[in-house]
């Protein structure tokens, strides 16, 4: 069967072919990035660095990217930057037993944002974020795994 050589110009041709098709297809019927609409909503990704104790979260949505950090203490403080202006950001911190009311953070220089939570977040816990940018919205929630007590 190897000896046919149509076989083999087939075994050769087929995987160049299915790369140009899934290409193709991702041209054709693939969503194209659009700049973000006054007023509507948009969800912000939870990157990896917030499932383990790096001292930093980052949630990212196309080019925007905010970074969370808390402080130490037992009412840390929570700072928040941004990669572009923002008119607004918002923090809550949800626990087991019930969430909290979410706080306003005061802008400190241009892209960060400072304010502070009632108690240090345990395991289980997540912070949720609320930011305004160019009249668009982003939200996202966050695993605290980054912050555990102790962590330097």
């Amino acid at each position: 069967m190897l000896r046919n050589r149509h076989v083999i110009i087939a075994l050769l041709v087929t995987p160049v072919l299915a790369v140009l098709a899934w290409i193709g297809v991702g041209q054709l019927a693939g969503e194209t990035p659009a700049p973000a609409e006054p007023g509507r909503a948009y969800p912000l990704v939870e990157q990896p660095n917030c499932r383990y104790a790096s001292g930093a979260c980052d949630l990212r949505n196309a080019d925007l990217e905010l970074r969370i950090i808390l402080g130490d203490g037992s009412e840390p403080e929570v700072t928040v930057t941004s990669s572009h202006p923002l008119e607004r950001v918002q923090l809550a911190h949800a626990t087991e037993a019930g969430n909290e009311l979410p706080g306003d953070l005061a802008p400190v220089a241009e892209g960060r944002w400072e304010g502070q939570l009632r108690a240090r977040p345990v395991e289980g816990d997540r912070l949720r974020l609320v930011a305004q940018g160019a009249g668009a919205f982003y939200y996202g929630e966050v695993a605290t795994a980054f912050a555990r007590p102790g962590d330097s």
